[in-house]
């Protein structure tokens, strides 16, 4: 199996807020060389906006749950939280341990189901949770490249086609967004 060691966001341009590293995450994924890069693509966009999804509900509830501290109803939102966190932490690549699509699904589904059950304790609607999960910027497949050693993978090749094909090799790939610079900043106008 090819390890990648996936880099994603740049301080505002992903995640939405709440996330205490400003948005910036990593993770491990693992594949093999005749993976089309359309799959790798993906399952590392899925595996990135869920990762971002996680940082930014633990900062979104943190300072609720924090003031509900020692309440027995929010300990299940809280140990969830907790225990999706320590998953989706960028710590992981420190222990080799590459991130599953499925775990963190499972993840972000108990966060929901905890918070569907607590909501009302932490003084907030269940309509708080659409709203902010709909405000998430999420990264889309037509929207990101693939950079490996500062050279797009592209779409519709396989893996094979840029690494070879050693299937013990690490690589690290980046995610950058194709969403072009605000006018602002294009060079209009200067006052």
């Amino acid at each position: 199996m090819v390890r990648l060691h996936v880099k994603h966001g740049c301080g505002g341009d992903y995640g939405g807020g709440g996330g205490g590293d400003g948005g910036a995450g990593e993770f491990l994924y693992e594949t093999e060389t005749s993976s089309m890069i359309d799959e790798i693509a993906n399952h590392i966009i899925e595996i990135a906006n869920l990762q971002s999804k996680i940082q930014c509900l633990a900062g979104e509830f943190e300072p609720c749950l924090s003031k509900l501290q020692g309440d027995p109803k929010v300990m299940p939102l809280v140990r969830a939280l907790s225990e999706a966190m320590s998953y989706a932490s960028k710590d992981q690549v420190v222990h080799n341990k590459p991130l599953s699509i499925y775990v963190l699904r499972d993840h972000t589904r108990s966060i929901e189901k905890e918070f569907l059950v607590t909501y009302s304790v932490m003084g907030l609607s269940s309509p708080d949770l659409q709203q902010f999960l709909s405000d998430l910027q999420i990264l889309e497949e037509n929207t990101v490249q693939l950079l490996w050693a500062g050279k797009e993978l592209t779409r519709g090749k396989k893996l094979c086609d840029f690494i070879g094909r050693n299937e013990k090799t690490k690589i690290v790939i980046r995610l950058q967004s194709l969403i072009p610079p605000p006018a602002s900043l294009s060079g209009g106008e200067k006052s």
